[in-house]
């Protein structure tokens, strides 16, 4: 009995471990990305970017590769791959995520920045400790997230702005709900890989990666609902 128990210790150490390991790296993302941002804006460096043609649309495209190849990939890519790509990506949107500080005020930044770690470590720390199977929010997650998209496409377009407010709550919401289905999913790849460490490694970047989109997101829906433009 008491042997199953130390395994169990044992056992419950390394989850944490590698949980511990997964939210480092998503906040040294948020890191590079917030410092890159930012030092941009201060430094002027964001105009020499928005004076690149097309860039604004160059980035993204960028980012929607480099996901799609850690996702598609992720199998057959080395771990020191997994981390440039990771490291890639969030500078890549550090330099996307300057303009937004062009637009909104820096006070009013930092107070959506502190709701958002709020809301983002509450729905985390839900997403751990329930005993509830999150898996079952898959599709309603990803049918909305869907619906978001669709709606931005077509605002590009026509006139919505009228429905900006309804997009970006439902956006809250939706990514509240992200949260804490990709921090049960740590756990779902640590049962999978925990006899594999370099395959634990990997997925440790990749849950770290949806974890920092989830933040990331969260952080602009709600700059777009509380954040004081200049």
């Amino acid at each position: 009995m008491e042997h199953n128990e130390n395994n169990y210790m044992e056992q419950r150490v390394t989850l944490a471990t590698h949980t511990s390991k997964t939210f480092g790296w998503m906040f040294f993302g948020l890191m590079v990305t917030f410092v890159l941002a930012y030092t941009s804006y201060t430094t002027g460096f964001i105009f020499n970017i928005l004076s690149i043609p097309s860039i604004m649309y160059i980035l993204p495209l960028a980012e929607i590769l480099l996901v799609i190849v850690l996702s598609a990939r992720i199998y057959k890519l080395p771990v020191a791959a997994t981390h440039a790509l990771f490291f890639v990506y969030a500078v890549l949107n550090g330099l996307t995520f300057s303009v937004y500080f062009l637009v909104y005020d820096l006070a009013s930044m930092i107070y959506v920045f502190a709701v958002t770690s709020g809301m983002f470590g509450v729905m985390a720390l839900y997403g751990f400790f329930t005993k509830s199977d999150l898996t079952k929010w898959k599709t309603v997650l990803f049918f909305g997230l869907i619906a978001l998209v669709v709606f931005w496409v077509v605002a590009m377009f026509i006139n919505l702005s009228a429905f900006e407010t309804i997009a970006c709550s439902i956006g809250v919401l939706i990514f509240v709900g992200f949260t804490a289905y990709d921090t049960q999913k740590i756990k779902l790849c640590y049962e999978a890989y925990y006899n594999d460490p370099e395959m634990l490694e990997k997925v440790s970047i990749y849950s770290a990666l949806q974890l920092y989109l989830d933040f990331i997101n969260l952080f602009i829906y709600l700059l777009r609902l509380l954040g004081r433009r200049k």
